[in-house]
């Protein structure tokens, strides 16, 4: 039966099996932006900022760490990112004349170098950032920007890359700033309420931004709408959401067409916390989003230190996975294209560890409980697939022994170490499980046992 334009029908839609046992996807900010590529680094990105206190707001604002929001930082008075334009720049150089030296520098990219690398770090789906909230798209639209000129690509990046990513067995989907188009409206934004006003309203922008949503759909038929920041009132969401679900059954919408939609609000099928770490497991999908350091978009004056570890991407593949979420972990090209190494060769040691310890990430589900420890304080996230328990150790073992706190097993249970051979020695030791590990095991980040899912008989709670 066809999808009808209503809370009703479209809430109908069930999350499909293949967004479940992804666990791990690319989201790729490429944009003018990555000319000037700067702003103040901050580890937590914006993660650490109270969205209650307007003095909080009004600070993350003028000191944003994402460098893809360099346009409206550098006009907002005092930023960092406007004092380091006028001395590198000049005061009165404007945001448009990086546009032809980006689209000139991005004649040369590889995008099949890029889907290379993103399935080599075992990714199962790539999200492309397609129009950023400067208003310059990265395929060649019929719908072009009423108000500059030449906004828009010669080149199909976006075409390009659904079919390189396809080519090698990953889903491929696409982000839109449906909220944010600064070449309409919303310069600056510097506190919650121009936030909160910055969506044009237009009858003209929202028959913009449907025409250029339906056009992605028509043309690339994405696994995933990933919009941004809301979305204008007049746009009819619910009609283009039934729609594209019509044309491709097993999509999925992210929550971002509506501000603040989080758990309730306007149709979704997952949210999309934005570095953010949860503390238990969500019972509806969820997707963590962040990059791999402070800043979306590629970011010059982060140095490898603000960069996340490839252990610590592992970490949180395992974390994020356990609470029944995707990791949607963000690359940040140079202009030119290029992936740089310090964010490539981490990609690459993830897919490593990956290869091996796979079996407990994709294609699982949450156990009845995500987290443990064992009696040395290293934390332990568990994952369940059919037949299985998974307990990824997230450290590497400072000897041969370990013990589980308040796991449980039945006396017959064999416990396997992913990437060894033989099976693993273990004894009770009162509630605890107590294992004897290879001294050839594995090396890495965190490593992984299975157990039979019905030989475990307790798990503390």
């Amino acid at each position: 039966m066809a999808y009808q334009p209503t809370i009703e029908s479209l809430a109908t839609h069930p999350v499909p099996a293949w967004f479940h046992d992804a666990k791990f996807g690319i989201f790729v900010h490429w944009s003018v932006s990555s000319i000037p590529a700067f702003a103040p680094p901050n580890k937590q990105g914006i993660g650490d900022v109270d969205l209650g206190n307007a003095e909080s707001v009004a600070w993350m604002f003028k000191h944003t760490p994402y460098a893809e929001w360099y346009w409206n930082s550098i006009n907002i008075d005092g930023s960092p990112a406007q004092t380091h334009h006028r001395a590198t720049y000049g005061a009165d150089y404007p945001y448009e004349n990086f546009v032809p030296q980006f689209m000139e520098l991005a004649r040369g990219c590889d995008v099949e170098a890029w889907a290379e690398l993103f399935v080599r770090a075992g990714a199962r789906y790539v999200v492309f950032v397609t129009k950023h909230h400067d208003g310059v798209t990265l395929w060649p639209s019929r719908h072009t920007n009423p108000h500059r000129k030449h906004w828009h690509a010669e080149r199909d990046f976006v075409g390009e890359l659904t079919r390189a990513v396809r080519a090698r067995g990953m889903r491929m989907g696409l982000y839109y700033s449906g909220g944010i188009d600064w070449t309409f409206h919303g310069l600056p934004i510097d506190s919650m309420a121009s936030f909160l006003g910055s969506i044009p309203q237009s009858e003209q922008y929202a028959r913009y931004a449907d025409a250029h949503w339906r056009e992605l759909i028509e043309r690339y038929e994405p696994a995933v709408l990933w919009n941004d920041i809301g979305y204008p009132e007049k746009a009819d969401s619910a009609r283009l959401f039934a729609d594209y679900y019509n044309r491709i059954p097993d999509g999925v919408i992210n929550n971002r067409f509506m501000l603040g939609a989080g758990e309730g609000g306007q149709h979704h099928d997952f949210v999309t916390p934005e570095y953010a770490v949860l503390d238990r497991i969500l019972e509806n999908k969820w997707e963590s989003t962040r990059g791999i350091g402070g800043s979306f978009g590629f970011n010059r004056a982060e140095s490898d230190d603000y960069l996340l570890t490839a252990e610590e991407i592992v970490h949180m593949i395992a974390d994020v996975t356990s609470k029944n979420g995707n990791l949607l972990l963000n690359v940040g090209p140079t202009a030119n294209g290029l992936v740089p190494w310090a964010q490539a060769s981490r990609l690459l040691a993830v897919g490593d560890w990956l290869r091996r310890n796979g079996e407990a990430i994709y294609g699982t589900r949450p156990w009845r409980k995500a987290d443990g420890r064992t009696t040395d304080g290293t934390a332990i996230r568990f994952t369940r697939s059919d037949g299985y328990v998974y307990a990824i150790v997230l450290a590497k073992p400072a000897g041969n022994e370990i013990t589980i706190e308040g796991l449980t097993l039945a006396g017959s249970t064999e416990v396997r170490l992913l990437g060894y051979g033989a099976p693993l020695r273990w004894q009770a030791r009162g509630v605890n499980l107590g294992l004897t590990l290879p001294g050839d095991m594995p090396t890495g980040p965190a490593f992984t046992l299975r157990f039979s899912q019905e030989a475990v008989l307790s798990a503390g709670q």
